[in-house]
């Protein structure tokens, strides 16, 4: 018995020394990716053939202060050469829509339904990069909204256990990463304007620019009152982020009254037709059979 727990003893550690073995360290895994070939850039490959298209259909003008580029923050897309496959969707969408919708047309189809079905393909393609970005942007907004309470509430529990307003901002940006990472990130680039030296009522004024929610607007505009006026951050905290409770629930209860009215058209288009089909399909099956022969003695 012993000789055989002493194999097993003696298996096992061989088994767990070649698993070590094999499985690489964190350093030797850094070293194996330094040593990989630098994969070939595709992104400037692709901005670089963008270019000639996007400047067919780019409007002239600074590019920084555009609403465009607003968008484009408060969509999360923070690449530089994105308004470049922006307008190079612009400019190839439309001319692709077009000549889809003129080959798949029928042969025996007027001119005037052939021009009216090209006219409305171009424009819905050459207003699909606008109707991407605005659905990015709601979607990104919405999850900064649903999590900004969230937020508030662990900022005001830092600042109750003594940190101060940049150091609770810096916490939070850290805790609320594992629920939304739009909201974290764009904490962290607050945290770094206030590291470089800007003052803290225009960082919260970039946030509320970046993020497109007027419910971090109205928070910057309470902590530069309270700043401002000298008041408790935290008694002026502690009402705000019951207000923005109050607004989560009160959109939640919203959505979910609209559910019935969504539910309206397909429950009449689908469901209705079924459950009719169910309950009269006997019924008329039973009178045809009822009146068949009746008919036939008529006749």
């Amino acid at each position: 018995m012993t000789v055989f727990s002493l194999l097993i003893f003696l298996a096992v550690s061989a088994a767990a020394l070649g698993l070590f073995l094999l499985w690489p360290s964190a350093v030797q895994r850094r070293v194996q990716l330094m040593a990989r070939p630098v994969p070939r850039d595709w992104g400037r490959r692709a901005a670089r053939l963008a270019r000639p298209l996007a400047q067919l259909s780019a409007p002239q003008g600074p590019w920084e202060q555009s609403p465009l580029r607003l968008m484009f923050v408060q969509a999360g897309i923070a690449r530089q050469d994105a308004r470049l496959y922006y307008f190079a969707a612009k400019t190839v969408l439309p001319l692709v829509a077009a000549a889809l919708v003129w080959v798949w047309l029928p042969a025996r189809t007027g001119l005037l339904q052939q021009m009216l079905a090209v006219g409305v393909a171009a424009l819905c393609g050459l207003y699909a990069p606008n109707w991407v970005v605005h659905g990015l942007r709601q979607r990104r907004q919405r999850e900064i909204f649903e999590h900004f309470p969230d937020a508030t509430d662990l900022l005001l529990v830092c600042m109750e256990a003594g940190l101060g307003l940049d150091s609770g901002l810096n916490r939070v940006a850290q805790e609320i990463g594992l629920s939304s990472r739009a909201l974290a990130r764009e904490l962290q680039l607050t945290n770094l304007e206030l590291r470089a030296g800007v003052s803290r009522a225009q960082a919260l004024h970039h946030l509320a620019l970046r993020t497109g929610v007027q419910e971090i607007a109205s928070f910057a505009l309470m902590l530069k009152q309270a700043d401002r006026l000298g008041t408790s951050i935290g008694d002026s905290l502690r009402v705000y982020s019951d207000e923005l409770r109050h607004k989560r629930m009160v959109r939640a209860e919203e959505l979910a009254a609209r559910v019935p009215t969504k539910m309206l058209l397909p429950l009449v288009l689908c469901i209705f037709p079924s459950i009719i089909l169910v309950v009269m399909g006997p019924a008329a099956i039973q009178i045809v059979r009822t009146l068949m022969p009746m008919l036939g003695r008529g006749a």
